[in-house]
């Protein structure tokens, strides 16, 4: 039975980072990468350059909640946050109880959910009135079935308005969900990728994946008949 852990600290003005607490990062990216890599899926947390990458393809001035998958210690968190992302309508969905913990105490006014953001849709369906802007994940997908993969996009999706974003980094040099992955979901879906990012280390690139529309499938539809 999934289990969710949803954690609110006193509201506050925003993230608060430290040296220390850099290094107190890395150390424990590390420690939980040794641990579980399949889960932790990187060495390190995003470097800056890569979170603001991530951060660019939400929009700030469109309102309703954003849902971000695997923070960790929030490097991304804090570039929607600068990117003009208020923090109460962040929604943090974090595997590991550690990483929830500093996450909840650096950025007070958003919801931390420890539990599992393969389960998307059940955590974060009964906490939303609106639909999301944007789905940003630093999830290592290359690990997991693609019917996994699939089905998290999918559920991305449905929580999502038209034409919202589902934006992914990774370091490798294919996409993490390809085109061919349209057959399992429930229906099409365009794919973008960004230059890359050689200021992190590894380097890295962000896709952005967005379910067509009706309308959108029919203009496409059109152009090829014409």
């Amino acid at each position: 039975m999934h289990r969710q852990n949803l954690r609110r600290s006193r509201p506050g003005s925003g993230p608060r980072e430290h040296k220390e607490d850099r290094l107190s990062d890395e150390a424990r990216f590390i420690r939980n990468w040794l641990e579980n890599p399949l889960v932790t899926g990187a060495v390190s947390p995003s470097g800056r350059a890569l979170a603001r990458a991530m951060a660019a393809y939400v929009d700030p001035t469109r309102s309703g909640p954003v849902i971000e998958l695997g923070p960790g210690t929030g490097p991304v968190t804090e570039a929607l946050v600068r990117r003009g992302i208020v923090p109460d309508r962040l929604i943090l969905i974090e595997y590991d109880a550690e990483f929830c913990k500093r996450l909840a105490r650096r950025f007070p006014e958003a919801r931390v959910i420890h539990g599992d953001a393969h389960a998307l849709a059940n955590v974060v369906r009964p906490m939303i009135d609106e639909p999301a802007v944007a789905v940003v994940s630093s999830l290592p997908l290359l690990v997991k079935s693609e019917v996994k993969r699939a089905a998290l996009l999918d559920a991305a999706f449905d929580l999502m308005i038209d034409g919202g974003p589902f934006i992914q980094f990774t370091y490798a040099v294919v996409s993490p969900i390809p085109k061919k992955l349209a057959e399992m979901t429930s229906s099409p879906f365009t794919a973008e990728a960004s230059p890359p990012i050689w200021l992190n280390l590894p380097p890295a690139r962000v896709w952005v994946y967005r379910r067509q529309s009706d309308a959108n499938r029919s203009r496409a539809r059109g152009a090829v008949g014409a």
